[in-house]
């Protein structure tokens, strides 16, 4: 382990010049939605404190909040695993395994008590003792209550550890529970999303790495800095939405043009998350941006929140009392007018046109 390695230390070591540091940290600091005055208190943070300590375990889940992490652009996955953390314990990345694995975890509780971070993918089974999930013979739940006793703070990654997500959904045979459930004494980020977006993983480490202290949060515990704003105010469809211009099914011709999916059961009007401002895959594209209706995946519960192709029951339009169906109608009708409009400029131009032909005939 190299957690007394300041950032400093391994930049010089790689040959990485002063200037391409700084526009590092000010890279960071636009993904944490932070004045760009702040770099600098971000490069001095970095440049004089030493790496954070980090134990991740894994609960009930995919691993596809591992998946998107390891896809971090913004820092880069390089940045934040050699040079900015020392991420001591991982079920999947670790190159250890078994009763190996489990002396280290332990010896980094006990060797930097209250100053590592844990972070926790997937939800905790509570019922029949935990039985459902076992880590080295004991089970997992009992693992994170050890291991969250010394911790100075804990990350809950995506909608599994922060508020249930499918093992959790009714009638939920394992008793999953969040983490939030279980540890009721330290301070939680909740980092919700299925998965989440991997520049929101990596921009919540930095910030704890920067500041020595958890992101500005939400009423829900997220990161206001990535959930303070709705699918629906940033997604490039809204003027759709707006002019009431709907996909009416998947294989229509609205869908080609790339109208609104809202009655397609878009969520993106009742979900909190970043995916149309930072997007996916080093900002290549989000669900709504591949034509699939946003799922509303960082919010709790979602996946008992009704079908994911149910429509929304009522959104106001610009603050109105409208509906999607009546504005839909309204903007139909005003389409319909306009052509049949057009289509009757156009005869009389070539009845106009006919005439004048005749004459000159004539």
């Amino acid at each position: 382990m190299q957690c007394k390695q300041t950032f400093e230390e391994v930049l010089n070591e790689r040959g990485i010049s002063r200037r391409s540091f700084l526009k590092y940290c000010a890279l960071t600091a636009a993904a944490l939605g932070l004045s760009p005055l702040m770099a600098s208190k971000i490069a001095h943070a970095i440049e004089t404190g030493p790496r954070t300590p980090v134990l991740w375990l894994h609960g009930l889940e995919c691993t596809c909040c591992s998946e998107s992490f390891i896809r971090s652009s913004h820092p880069t996955i390089e940045d934040i695993l050699f040079n900015m953390i020392s991420l001591d314990y991982d079920d999947i990345l670790s190159a250890a395994a078994g009763t190996q694995l489990e002396e280290v975890r332990r010896r980094i509780m006990k060797e930097y008590k209250g100053k590592y971070i844990l972070a926790i993918e997937g939800n905790i089974p509570t019922k029949d003792d935990g039985v459902y999930c076992l880590v080295g013979g004991d089970s997992f739940l009992n693992t994170v209550k050890e291991t969250a006793a010394d911790a100075a703070a804990i990350i809950a990654w995506g909608n599994c550890a922060s508020f249930g997500c499918v093992q959790n959904a009714h009638p939920n045979p394992t008793g999953a529970a969040p983490v939030s459930d279980i540890i009721k004494n330290k301070p939680i980020v909740k980092v919700p999303g299925c998965p989440p977006i991997a520049e929101v993983m990596t921009g919540v480490i930095a910030h704890f790495h920067t500041f020595g202290t958890l992101p500005e949060l939400d009423r829900l515990g997220r990161p206001k800095a990535f959930y303070n704003t709705r699918i629906h105010d940033k997604c490039y469809r809204r003027a759709f939405f707006d002019a009431g211009m709907f996909v009416e099914s998947f294989d229509d011709e609205a869908t080609k043009k790339g109208w609104c999916l809202y009655k397609m059961g878009c969520k993106g009007p009742t979900t909190y998350n970043s995916c149309s401002k930072i997007q996916w895959n080093g900002g290549t594209s989000f669900p709504i941006g591949s034509g699939h209706p946003c799922i509303g995946c960082s919010e709790p519960g979602f996946w008992d929140n009704g079908p994911f192709y149910g429509r929304l029951a009522k959104v106001p339009f610009l603050g109105s009392d409208s509906n999607a169906d009546k504005v839909g109608i309204v903007a139909v009708g005003a389409a319909a007018a306009g052509a049949a409009a057009h289509a009757t400029v156009t005869a009389l131009k070539k009845a106009k046109q006919g005439g004048e032909e005749n004459k000159d005939n004539a």
